[in-house]
């Protein structure tokens, strides 16, 4: 199967979304005594931005790319004799290895002003903003150690795959909502964002573009959906968590969250002919291409320069602060942009070293292909994914304290993830040229030799992209998922 660009296109345009959506609904305020800052929370101070979020929540898209991706890279994995314990490590080390660096980064920066005695509320309110971002982790984490699994449902049952999560799904939710089950709801956040991942598989093998009509249905049958559950439904119309709103459609993921998901899947499968042709633009390919190979960057330091920004201009009362929502404060939305652009630039050119260095240490730590043992990784996959969870809830600094268990859960588990043990060489299931996602520094696997008929050769004669078509996109490729 021949590289489809709009899987890249639709996650470089969803990243971009994300930080421009968090970007924009975040409020600063100077406090009076000019020593710390806070941060009103715009969607509860003024109700009707929650219609914003309808622009700017895109998850399902990570979802379904991720699930596009996944299936391919599973699948030709499988060919070649790949395990399914190689196959999700690869996947998690991805994963954790820049997440881990990021996390003990901050926890470092968290431990240090502790250590200088910084007010506990604003270290909180730092530990929650740089964490703010973690929720997507775990679950994506959770459903690339199910994949083998739910690959295997979806070659046998296709279709019927997400209708039955969707279904799952609509019962954890009545019952959180009604029997006031609230551990129940947390299986959505599996259940809900599994549906776009497995519509993913879906979507990879035709079943959902056969016929135009399969995804009008679903972008029709998903909005009126949603709009139903939110007008006549105890749902809000948010797409984000607002505090004090209960229910609420992220936390856990709702049935309103759910038909949200399928509208948006449909709708992107409906617009997909005309955004294949603006990707297949050189111009625009080349922009996608650098967007998506700095996912993971994005993704986990966008908030930063929000921090620096509020350090240099509101804490030293250079920054204009007009009324919350005036217009004069929309206005200044503008430069508050386009200064934190500027900032996440060269945050993104001040971490390329770093990046170079992990680009090395993911090509060691993937060099084995199979685990000799694999118990490690069924370890260490568990102990991230709870410390990263409860990272999403609590920050980095709870209450301004050091979080010293979800701290020791996570290098644990990444410990045991990255370095589980020799295993046994394997190097045909993970060949080619590839990149770490966020990094962009390219992993060679085998010299160039020759060029033959102006194709460039590797080293056993296959052309880079018969290699692609047989092994799928590496891990870490543009074509690959990310956050």
């Amino acid at each position: 199967m021949s590289r489809d660009r709009y899987v890249d296109f639709l996650r470089a345009w969803a990243i971009v979304l994300v930080v421009f959506g968090h970007w924009l609904i975040t409020a600063l305020a100077r406090g009076r005594d000019g020593a710390e800052i806070t941060a009103p929370e715009l969607l509860a101070v003024l109700p009707w931005t929650q219609w914003l979020t309808l622009l700017f929540q895109i998850m399902p898209l990570f979802f379904l790319a991720g699930g596009y991706s996944a299936g391919g890279s599973w699948e030709r994995a499988r060919e070649v004799g790949g395990t399914a314990a190689g196959w999700v490590r690869r996947r998690a080390v991805r994963l954790l290895l820049p997440t881990g660096v990021y996390s003990a980064l901050v926890l470092l920066a968290v431990g240090i002003s502790s250590a200088l005695e910084v007010a506990p509320g604003t270290l909180a309110l730092v530990g929650w903003a740089m964490a703010m971002q973690f929720w997507f982790l775990p679950v994506y984490l959770l459903l690339s150690a199910l994949t083998p699994v739910l690959h295997t449902a979806h070659r046998r049952w296709g279709l019927r795959v997400p209708a039955a999560l969707s279904a799952a799904a609509l019962v954890a939710d009545t019952l959180m909502l009604t029997a006031h089950v609230p551990y129940v709801g947390m299986l959505n956040y599996v259940l809900v964002w599994g549906v776009a991942y497995q519509l993913g598989f879906c979507w990879r093998d035709g079943l959902l573009t056969g016929r135009r009509r399969v995804p009008t249905a679903m972008a029709a049958g998903g909005g009126l959906a949603f709009a139903g559950l939110v007008a006549l439904g105890p749902f809000p119309v948010s797409l984000i968590l607002v505090t004090g709103q209960i229910p609420s459609n992220t936390d856990p993921p709702s049935a309103a969250m759910l038909a949200w998901a399928v509208a948006q899947v449909g709708l992107c499968l409906l617009v997909a002919p005309t955004a294949r042709r603006l990707a297949a633009r050189e111009g625009v390919w080349r922009v996608v291409r650098r967007v998506g190979g700095a996912s993971m960057t994005l993704y986990l330091w966008h908030m930063l320069p929000v921090l620096i920004v509020a350090a240099a201009f509101y804490l030293t009362g250079l920054a204009p602060e007009p009324a919350l929502g005036s217009l004069a404060w929309w206005a200044l939305r503008v430069p508050w942009l386009l200064a934190l652009g500027i900032v996440l630039a060269g945050v993104a050119v001040a971490l390329r070293p770093l990046q170079s260095g992990l680009a090395t240490l993911y090509e060691r730590a993937c060099a084995d292909a199979d685990l000799r043992r694999p118990w490690p990784l069924w370890l260490g996959l568990p102990l991230a994914v709870a410390a990263l969870s409860r990272f999403a809830v609590q920050g980095f600094a709870p209450d301004g304290r050091f979080p010293t268990l979800p701290a020791l859960g996570l290098t644990l588990g990444a410990l045991l993830v990255i370095f589980p043990g020799r295993g046994t060489p394997r190097r045909t299931q993970d060949a080619g040229l590839d990149t770490l996602p966020g990094i962009g520094a390219p992993l060679s696997r085998g010299p160039r030799v020759r060029l033959e008929r102006g194709e460039e050769r590797l080293h056993d004669g296959r052309s880079p992209l018969h290699r692609r078509r047989l092994l799928g996109n590496p891990p870490g490729d543009v074509g690959a998922e990310g956050p």
